[in-house]
């Protein structure tokens, strides 16, 4: 006969002699009992390789043994707190998988390592682990942030550490289930896809897919999306956390479902995606570069201007000279032009002049003044005959960056934010931009993190993609080499030809695959020559990405709806007591 003791706030499960059946784990549950039911014989405890009652049960099983350590009055640090330094070496280790330093190897083990530090904690302290792993590695992973305005870092970092402590919440929650590690890998997920578009438009730098440039795990993005290879990433971090803690014939079992997790990462890197061309076109990419400083496209606006102008016309010299190839059409940068080229007449000139010299349409960047108070950043096809026609306008701006959330209800006129004149208003279009006659995907800045708008514009057709971007804010930080990653990245997910654009680096040309063609160094001033293919097949991972991500989402909602009823259940369900002299006894309490 086994005595179960019960206590509020743990479980032991002891012999008659009072000596612990199953051995201490070093994650094991602080926090109420989660599984193994209340008022009955529990099944095999937190990965004990033995059998209880008779049953043998393979599959990720929840916590539920109480280590040493845990023990009241015990010397050795305690368990929350040894979570709490797991979560934060976590943080920093897979900010190290992101550029500078672009070392993607470690991102499964800082995964396993947040969702070892959060499983099997009570919800409410699963949030303060979460929240610290998101702290450590959201404020170094956007560091760069810092050069805009400090504020601005401290701000969108801490919204963005928020959400981890969330994703610690509800880790700490779906853990405790049975085949844990499909909850937690459908929870990491559905965080990820929520805060990369809330609030403010979300961030969405350091999405897990976004680590994987140059590795074979970025073979899978044309089948599955950004959200499917985060989904498979979070995935391999789960089962390594479960290979961590299983054991006997379990661990022998997650050994497996971690070999077979590779097995179906090498079938897309031994297939890879390669869409058939059904043309191809030439592109000229203009780098200006950025008078001054070169970090403050404000510094002379109009020498920006003034400085894409002539390397267009010179571009058209070359053509004429036979030096190189004529192109079909020009792609200027984002902030080419950083005021209004419809009210300032010094700029339409400019912008025409360059236009009339080179002969085909130029897709310029413009800011345009909106209503009052309000500015739009816009790629507008200017062609040497009609003149402005079509426009794409930047769908996703920076917050504390290009506008003021709430600033109506507050003061933003300090420091750096004071700067800050007017906000910037989000664009809605999905059709594709046509440019002499290709249908292209436009995307301005910080849009080519965002799956949205370039997901409805190549289900529309859309046959290239191009990125306007300003990174003159950023010079000399990371940022930079983190969004050509990206950028390189959507290459691949889209299966298309990519060209970028920027004031002054990186500007670049990007091959299907992902391989770097022709490049222009920062602050230089250059043009950028290519013919490249047109592709107007979708890949399957466009529209696999959003199932995945509303699957996951689904999944989350239903697993903590599934844990709140069983919750729920619990409170009132009779627990055994120790034996008195009358004999043993059931009680109904409440399960605080």
């Amino acid at each position: 006969m086994q005595i179960v003791a019960w206590r509020t706030d743990v479980r032991v499960a002891v012999s008659e002699g009072g000596v612990p059946i199953t051995r201490p784990t070093l994650f094991a549950e602080v926090g109420p009992l989660r599984e193994g039911g209340h008022g009955r014989t529990p099944h095999p405890l937190d990965n004990n390789p033995g059998s209880a009652a008779g049953h043998s049960q393979v599959g990720p099983k929840g916590f539920g043994v109480l280590p040493e350590l845990c023990n009241r009055g015990s010397t050795t640090l305690s368990p929350v707190l040894k979570r709490i330094l797991l979560a934060l070496v976590a943080g920093v280790v897979l900010s190290l998988a992101f550029e500078p330093v672009a070392a993607p190897i470690v991102l499964p083990f800082a995964v396993a390592g947040f969702f070892l530090s959060v499983r099997g904690l009570r919800a409410r302290q699963g949030w303060w682990v979460g929240l610290v792993f998101g702290v450590s590695f959201y404020y170094v992973h956007i560091w760069w942030m810092h050069v805009v305005a400090l504020p601005a870092w401290l701000a969108l970092a801490g919204i963005e550490a928020f959400f981890y402590g969330v994703l610690g919440a509800v880790v700490a929650v779906l853990g405790a289930r049975r085949w844990w590690p499909l909850w937690v890998t459908a929870a990491w997920v559905a965080v990820e896809v929520l805060r990369s578009g809330w609030p403010f438009s979300g961030m969405p730098w350091g999405r897990l897919a976004f680590a994987t440039v140059d590795t074979p795990v970025a073979a899978s993005l044309p089948y599955v999306g950004m959200v499917g290879v985060t989904a498979l990433l979070a995935l391999a971090g789960a089962l390594l956390a479960w290979l961590v803690v299983a054991q006997g014939r379990e661990r022998r079992f997650a050994l497996g479902a971690v070999a077979a997790l590779v097995a179906v990462l090498a079938v897309p890197a031994l297939a890879s995606y390669t869409p058939d061309e059904v043309g191809s076109t030439t592109v000229a990419v203009v780098q200006g570069d950025v008078p001054g400083p070169g970090n403050d496209i404000l510094y002379d606006p109009d020498g920006v201007t003034e400085n894409h102008v002539r390397a267009t016309v010179d571009l058209a010299d070359d053509v004429r000279a036979g030096d190189v190839p004529a192109p079909d059409f020009v792609v200027w940068p984002e902030n080419s032009t950083a005021s209004d080229p419809f009210n300032r007449q010094v700029i339409g000139d400019g912008i025409r002049e360059a236009v009339a010299a080179v002969d085909v349409p130029v897709l310029v960047g413009a800011i345009v003044d909106g209503d009052p108070g309000h500015v739009l950043n816009q790629g507008i096809v200017w062609d040497p005959v009609t003149g402005a026609g079509e426009r794409y306008t930047k769908q996703n701006p920076v917050p504390w960056g290009e506008y003021i959330p709430f600033r109506k209800y507050l003061d933003y006129n300090i420091g750096d934010l004071s700067s800050i004149g007017r906000d910037m208003l989000r664009g809605t279009r999905e059709e594709p931009l046509t440019v002499a006659g290709v249908r292209i995907a436009d995307a301005i800045c910080f849009d080519v993190a965002y799956d949205g708008g370039i997901q409805a514009q190549l289900a529309r057709g859309a046959e290239l993609m191009v990125v306007q971007t300003s990174n003159a804010s950023f010079m000399g930080s990371d940022q930079i080499d983190q969004q050509f990653a990206i950028t390189r990245l959507r290459a691949i997910e889209t299966g298309r030809w990519l060209t970028v654009a920027s004031t002054n680096g990186l500007s670049g040309i990007v091959a299907p695959d992902g391989t770097v063609v022709a490049t222009a160094d920062p602050r230089t001033t250059a043009v950028l020559v290519e013919e490249v293919g047109l592709v107007d097949d979708v890949p399957p991972g466009i529209r696999v990405g959003p199932w995945v991500a509303r699957l996951c989402i689904a999944a989350t909602l239903a697993g903590l709806v599934l844990a709140m009823l069983t919750y729920r259940r619990r409170r009132t369900l009779p627990r055994p007591v120790e034996p008195g002299p009358d004999g043993p006894r059931l009680q109904e309490t409440k399960q605080e």
